[in-house]
This record gives C-alpha cells, sequence and structure tokens, in this order.
C-alpha cells in the first residue's frame, strides 16, 4: 500500500496486540474467573476475538446468552479486576523487533504515545515495566472521562500532549477499533498483522498501510 506523501512527527501506538503480546494473561485471568464460578472457559484462539474493547466487554464476549446478565457481568468484571492486576505481567512481553522499532524511534526524535482500551491503571503499569526506557509523551487507558476507542477522545489528548496537529500523527493497531479510531482522530491508520486480528479485517476498517514486521513502519516516517 502506498503511503501519502506528507511528513509525520509523532506514533501513537494501541497497546495490546500491538506493542505487548498479553493475550495469555487476559484468558488465563478470565479462564481463572470463569472457573471458580463454574463456567465454562475458552482457548486462547477464541480470546482473539474477545479481545479489543476493554475488559468488562471481554467478560461478556466470554459468557452464554442466559449468563450475560448486567449484575452477572459487573460481578465478574470485579473478579478479573482482581485477578488480572496480580497477574498482568506473568506472560506478557514485547512483542518481537518492537523494542528495536522504539530504539530507532527515539534515535530519530519521533514524539510517541499510547491509547488503549486497557483500563487506565493497567495501561500505564504494563508500560511502566516493559517500556520505561523509551520516551513516551503520553500513555493514556481507558477511564471514566476518555470513552473508548473507536471514540477518538484519546488519541487527540495523546496528540495535543504531544504538540502536533492529528494529521501529522501515526495511529498503529492491530484491530477494526483501531482504524476506525484512528480515522475519527484524523490520523494516518496503520495496521499492523501481528497481533490479534487479521488483515482482512484492517483493509476492510480502513487501514491505509499495512506491516508485517514493526521496523516497516520506519519506510511510513521516511
Amino acid at each position: 500500500m502506498t503511503q501519502e506523501k506528507k511528513t509525520y512527527k509523532a506514533v501513537i501506538f494501541d497497546l495490546d496486540g500491538t506493542l505487548i503480546n498479553s493475550l495469555q494473561d487476559i484468558a488465563d485471568s478470565m479462564n481463572r474467573v470463569l472457573a471458580s464460578n463454574g463456567y465454562p472457559t475458552h482457548d486462547y484462539e477464541s480470546y482473539r476475538y474477545f479481545v479489543g474493547k476493554g475488559l468488562k466487554n471481554l467478560v461478556g464476549r466470554t459468557l452464554s446468552d442466559e449468563l450475560r446478565t448486567d449484575e452477572n457481568t459487573i460481578r465478574l468484571y470485579s473478579q478479573l479486576l482482581k485477578d488480572y492486576e496480580k497477574n498482568c505481567l506473568q506472560k506478557t512481553i514485547l512483542y518481537r523487533g518492537i523494542p528495536e522499532l522504539l530504539d530507532a524511534l527515539k534515535e530519530q526524535e519521533s514524539k510517541l504515545a499510547i491509547v488503549s482500551n486497557k483500563a487506565d491503571a493497567f495501561t500505564k503499569k504494563i508500560a511502566g515495566e516493559l517500556m520505561y526506557k523509551w520516551p513516551f509523551g503520553a500513555i493514556i487507558g481507558a477511564k471514566d472521562e476518555i470513552p473508548r476507542k473507536p471514540d477518538p477522545t484519546g488519541a487527540l489528548m495523546a496528540s495535543k500532549a504531544l504538540g502536533v496537529l492529528p494529521s501529522e500523527s501515526l495511529y498503529v493497531g492491530d484491530t477494526s477499533v483501531d482504524m476506525e479510531t484512528a480515522i475519527a482522530a484524523g490520523m494516518y491508520p496503520v495496521g499492523v498483522t501481528w497481533g490479534f486480528r487479521t488483515r482482512d479485517e484492517l483493509l476492510k476498517n480502513g487501514a491505509k498501510a499495512i506491516i508485517d514486521k514493526p521496523e516497516e513502519l520506519l519506510d511510513l516516517l521516511k
């Protein structure tokens, strides 16, 4: 895919499925909660499609229709938060090639941010543990005053914090939600294929560039 001829000053990343592979920790926490309540659990492949819109939404997706009541969802969500807080860094790692990409972006002084649908406290905790070496100018997760993506509020907050226009920013993510967010924010949508969803999903939802390896992002900044 051909990039528009434009200079981009900032890169705003999604977190899960883009910078970090957190699927197993999320799945393990949710499965422990389900099992403790006597409910069926799910395999990792299923969780690739459950994630993306926050942990509360994830709870509902794991439940059968008869179990998916508001009261039950809230109860399990509370249990999930407690479990995940203790276990969010058991298996979660940076994807291969991400450290080298961030090193290169730091070297060329690109402005960096993270905008995630993961709860703000978890987003900051994981970024602080795994990405403390790199100068992220904004790290924004979901909280009451920030609607979840694809609402562009968080992405626009990030570009403002970085001191750049939305049109000067690449938004990089692995799901349809991320592509919709980029478009809504007026940013250049870049889809990655190493995450939780498919190339087809990214293209159908507005990706203007697709990259298969982290280092390919650097070509979009030349």
